[in-house]
């Protein structure tokens, strides 16, 4: 079934429907005009040298809204004023409350949908850089399966190429045992091994014959590789449960799975007249690129264009999914689109299968530059959570990271200041969050007391109506962030709700009111607080019940 539509979109689809242009429903600047008001009969007036008033009433005879709204009003030089009837606004409010999803929609058509994202090195620790790819893949793995889409996620994990030779060949020398290795203590040895390469041209050229050992199958060198990636996935795993991500080690799809389709890839490509050797390379030429995409260098060596085709033919071809998502920098867009180009030629993407690249902006420190330590490294993120941390407590140094990161547009670069992301005022995630335990305590109270409630039922106060108005536009929302991958929209869209259930209980006391009032009332909590906790954890964020 299509996502169920919000109360603003079917008013404006109806409106439309008579008008023949966008309405352009807005707000209502004072409860008095109703709940949204539309100029569109002063815009129609003007183009048909006709009286506003006229072409509004006009309008207002023809737009049938009398299962949605209260009679239209025609206000001023010829605005059009909507007023939802407020048993619509109890039902919808009922509806979010009492039935599955709070009001997500199943998608019309499910996919099968690749999200690419996180992707750390072995032997290094995850570093600030990876800290925006696995929160906003995480949050389109939630968002996609929350719409009933089947999402396989893909943890491309660096695990081959010529580093594991010099890797192999110092654990060699120090006689370590690489299985006793912590990830920290594997970084540590990675710069070892670096610096060793550069001072020996000995230990260079067996660092070289070791990655052909590696290639080749030869069982120590393999042995030791192996021990390397299980040290590193202790590692990553360990970052993931404490950053509340979903990622497992069933969803790894290092590169080394696609060692065996490079050179298949290269020869289809290179036999199909693709690809075509070019000053000693293996280069495809597309049309109207910088440069061409090379598929195997002139040395022999395949590189991430060519592993990258690779992917996309097992995701295409075995997994069988029809919409391939990449979380990556936003540097990397030029090699993604030319890898997607590639793949159009060659028909590994076909025209039914969307590839879609999410580029993301740098995570900037305090002084507005790139985030790195005083010896200009990478910040680890396990320090960034750490920072954090210090300034709150786990799940709300949580909260305050993953929401100053979705809130803004993804391709901003944006800044970590973790004292005022942890703020529980103003847009943050713990604002968020402390909404929700303050629905939580109330409905806690109500319980202590007594007081029961069923379904949303009287709403008298434009206080009232304003919150129910916004959770009649949940469902909408969150298929908007699965189609156009903005999680800004759903963080902007609970900031409002949490600002809207403040004013409501300002102005309109919960446990002071009796009867039918008040259980309507609690019922309005209840609901807000499940979609409050819904797009939380949409967003990868906890709802906690008390703060």
């Amino acid at each position: 079934m299509a996502p169920m539509l919000s109360l603003p979109s079917l008013l404006s689809e109806r409106v439309a429907a008579v008008a023949g242009v966008d309405p352009e429903l807005r707000p209502a600047t004072r409860p008095q005009f109703g709940h949204y008001q539309t100029n569109v009969a002063l815009r129609l007036a003007n183009e048909q040298g006709r009286p506003p008033r006229e072409v509004a009433a006009e309008l207002v005879a023809k737009i049938d809204l009398a299962d949605l709204c209260e009679p239209l009003e025609v206000a001023g030089p010829g605005f059009i004023n909507l007023r939802i009837r407020a048993d619509v606004l109890a039902s919808v409010a009922t509806a979010v409350l009492t039935e599955p999803g709070a009001g997500i929609s199943p998608a019309e058509h499910p996919q099968r949908v690749v999200v690419d994202y996180s992707s750390p090195n072995v032997a290094k620790q995850m570093h600030v850089g990876h800290l925006r790819s696995t929160i906003i893949g995480d949050c389109f793995t939630r968002v996609l399966r929350a719409q009933g889409h089947t999402v396989i996620p893909q943890n491309h994990i660096g695990d081959w190429g010529r580093q594991f030779g010099m890797l192999v060949e110092q654990i060699l020398d120090e006689g370590l045992d690489a299985s006793s290795l912590d990830l920290p203590g594997a970084e540590a040895l990675y710069q070892r091994a670096n610096t060793h390469l550069k001072e020996s041209e000995e230990f260079a050229d067996r660092a070289r014959e070791r990655v052909v050992k590696l290639q080749a199958g030869d069982a120590e060198t393999r042995r030791i590789w192996r021990q390397l990636i299980e040290v590193s996935l202790a590692g990553f795993n360990a970052t993931y449960r404490r950053m509340n991500i979903l990622l497992t080690d069933a969803d790894l799809a290092g590169e080394s799975i696609y060692n065996a389709d490079l050179p298949v890839v290269a020869a289809d490509l290179e036999e199909r007249g693709i690809a075509r050797i070019d000053d000693g390379a293996l280069a495809v030429f597309v049309e109207g690129a910088q440069a061409p995409a090379i598929i195997r260098n002139a040395a022999g060596g395949y590189g991430y264009t060519c592993t990258d085709l690779a992917a996309i033919r097992h995701r295409v071809g075995t997994l069988g999914v029809n919409r391939l998502i990449y979380v990556v920098g936003s540097p990397q867009e030029y090699h993604f689109q030319q890898v997607f180009a590639v793949a159009r030629l060659a028909g590994y993407l076909p025209d039914d299968v969307s590839a879609e690249f999410v580029g993301f902006g740098q995570v900037l420190g305090a002084d507005g530059k790139k985030f790195s330590t005083r010896e200009g490294t990478a910040v680890t993120l396990n320090s960034l959570l750490d920072a954090a941390e210090e300034q709150a407590a786990p799940p709300i140094a949580l909260a305050a990271i993953k929401y100053a990161d979705l809130s803004s547009g993804l391709q901003k670069d944006y800044t970590f200041d973790a004292e005022r992301m942890v703020a529980t005022t103003g847009d943050t995630g713990p604002y968020l969050q402390y909404a929700h335990a303050r629905a939580n305590q109330i409905l806690r109270k109500a319980e202590a007391e007594g007081y029961g409630f069923e379904n949303v039922t009287v709403l008298d106060e434009p206080a009232e109506h304003q919150v129910a108005l916004l959770l009649s536009r949940f469902g909408e929302v969150v298929a908007q962030v699965g189609e156009t991958l903005q999680p800004h929209r759903l963080c902007g869209y609970l900031y409002e709700l949490a600002g809207a259930l403040s004013v409501f209980y300002e102005q309109c006391p919960v446990l002071k009111s009796e009867g039918a009032v008040r259980s309507s009332r609690l019922a309005l909590c209840a609901a807000t607080k499940k979609v409050l906790a819904t797009g939380l954890d949409l967003l990868g964020i906890e709802a906690p019940d008390r703060m």
